[in-house]
């Protein structure tokens, strides 16, 4: 039984325990959050090897390019392709929430207001980026300031030439080790899949979005047309390879960020699912998608854009173009370096809102409202926020010559 559980491709495996969770869990029902510590504990492990895992493959991948133009390059195109999605995504929820209407004749007066906190200012965003400390950013995971310091670190190991070899070859050995460790780690995830959407199921369930269907319908509706029409036109048109290839090869990452609702937790899969089978080299996909781990959040912007209108639409705030175009902006700019695990769009929504003139206290009644149903479509969402990352590395590993079509084209091998 081992043999044949072990022998089924590790999709199979995550997709039967998706099932069987959220079938135990809507029996079990509250019950279920007995067995939430197994998920978590997946989680955990997840998170243990996050740091290393950005740190030492991005490093060794700047090395390997042998040119720090190269890197300044695969930057450029990878900055631009996360913000085009950003566009489309908000785009897209916007056109859901202005036809199905969400927010009209919904009666918020049971609502128990929840306040947020306050918005980070942009400036200040931009000036954590920078470590102080870089041992302090590796010892609390900020991704962002972790990829400073390592491209900084890549560089000078480029620029140092044959003096630096050996530290090279040390980090190109621990790169090893963190992608085995990785595999390892990939093994427990139908057992962490099963427990969180079993907790998930049993606590608050698909049921919750009863409450609220035109609001879940939007968000869900777009979230399926903005990956599946996005991500296939860049497949098809941009990238040139087949899109049903693509999701394909994607459909691991795709599962645990569904299960675990978090693109920080989900990203050494993506990152092997990358290169294992979608043929991404090593060089782009440690460089693009840690980077998207932070910065992508096409689900996230989808999401907040679909809020701001529902909340406007609640409270009779005029929208016209002018608003609409000040939601795509402020969402763009909010929704780059959200905290990629679960709920953080909740707390940046205050920003959106607040520029298209809703007030605090309307804010938090309109948080405290969505927070009982958040999780489902969180989950949906971080589907999204992953498989743009492994799109863009997809589409820019074919720009710098970097894309395998073999491994693309053949099965899927994570």
């Amino acid at each position: 039984m081992l043999r044949g559980w072990f022998g089924l491709a590790l999709w199979k495996r995550i997709f039967i325990a998706l099932v069987v969770g959220v079938i135990v869990g809507s029996l079990w029902g509250e019950g279920a959050a007995s067995i939430k510590w197994i998920g978590d504990l997946f989680i955990r492990l997840i998170s243990m090897i996050v740091v290393p895992l950005v740190f030492f493959t991005l490093v060794s991948g700047i090395i390997s390019m042998g040119d720090p133009q190269r890197l300044g390059s695969l930057g450029i195109k990878t900055l631009l392709l996360y913000m085009l999605t950003t566009v489309c995504a908000i785009t897209i929820g916007l056109i859901m929430a202005a036809t199905l209407q969400p927010g009209a004749d919904v009666d918020l007066s049971n609502a128990i207001p929840t306040q947020v906190q306050a918005v980070i200012p942009l400036g200040d965003r931009l000036m954590a980026i920078v470590p102080s400390n870089p041992i302090a950013a590796l010892a609390q995971g900020d991704i962002l300031a972790i990829i400073f310091f390592a491209v900084l670190v890549g560089i000078a190991a480029l620029v140092a030439g044959a003096a630096a070899k050996p530290v090279a070859d040390v980090v190109d050995a621990a790169a090893a080790i963190m992608l085995k460790i990785t595999g390892w780690v990939m093994e427990v995830a139908p057992f962490g899949v099963f427990a969180l959407i079993a907790w998930v199921a049993g606590t608050q369930g698909v049921l919750a979005l009863l409450d609220v269907v035109r609001l879940a319908l939007a968000v869900i509706m777009g979230c399926v047309l903005h990956t599946v029409l996005v991500h296939s036109a860049l497949m098809k048109f941009v990238a040139r390879v087949s899109p049903v290839r693509f999701f394909r090869g994607a459909r691991d990452a795709m599962l645990v960020a569904f299960s675990t609702s978090s693109s920080s937790a989900t990203m050494p899969v993506t990152m092997s699912v990358a290169e294992k089978n979608l043929g991404v080299s090593p060089v782009v996909a440690t460089t693009v998608i840690p980077l998207g781990a932070t910065i992508n959040m096409d689900g996230t912007a989808l999401y907040v854009g679909i809020v701001s209108v529902f909340a406007a639409q609640a409270f009779g705030v005029d929208m016209g173009l002018a608003q609409y175009l000040v939601i795509i902006g402020v969402t763009a700019l909010v929704s780059v370096g959200t905290a990629a695990v679960p709920g953080a769009s909740i707390f940046l929504m205050a920003a959106v809102m607040g520029a298209i003139g809703i007030t605090p206290e309307q804010i938090a009644v309109v948080i405290g409202f969505i927070l009982p149903f958040d999780r489902p479509l969180d989950m949906s969402r971080t589907c999204v926020n992953v498989t743009g990352d492994l799109s863009v590395a997809t589409v820019v590993a074919r720009w710098e010559g970097e894309l395998n079509e073999t491994v693309f084209n053949a099965s899927p091998r994570v």
